[in-house]
This record gives structure tokens, C-alpha cells and sequence, in this order.
């Protein structure tokens, strides 16, 4: 992870929407970290996408069950 801090910064540096919440008056110690690993999808929620797919099909959970076992013997 990479971290820059600078004590005693100009607010009048710093973008217009930081700016706005601080008082201009007084400097800022800025802390800037920046993550090494890209952001990770959550994998609950990219499971969540398929919720509700072929629901056209009105299978009910035990028929869907039947319907994965017979395919998965079919490979043993």
C-alpha cells in the first residue's frame, strides 16, 4: 500500500468539494493511501445476479435439485 502525508497543507490546495467542508484559515494534514490490490467484486453479489434466472420456467426448487443430479451422474 502506498501512503503520502503532508503535514501542514494549504487548504486553498486542496479540490473545491474538500475545500468547502474545511475552514480555509487553517492548514490540513493530508494522508493519501492508495491500495496495492485492485477492488474485488463481492462474491455474494455476483452470485445475486443470477437470482431469480429462468424463474419463466416455474421449476420448483426440488425438480431443479433432480434435474443437477441427473446431470452430475452423468459424468460418473
Amino acid at each position: 500500500m502506498n501512503k503520502i502525508v503532508r503535514e501542514h497543507y494549504p487548504v486553498d490546495k486542496l479540490p473545491e468539494d474538500l475545500r468547502e467542508l474545511l475552514d480555509p484559515s487553517k492548514p490540513v494534514t493530508l494522508v493519501i493511501e492508495q491500495d496495492d490490490e485492485a477492488a474485488r467484486p463481492d462474491p455474494k453479489r455476483e452470485f445475486m445476479r443470477f437470482f431469480g434466472a429462468a424463474k419463466e420456467r416455474n421449476t420448483s426448487a426440488t425438480e431443479a435439485v433432480r434435474r443437477i443430479r441427473t446431470l452430475r451422474d452423468e459424468w460418473e
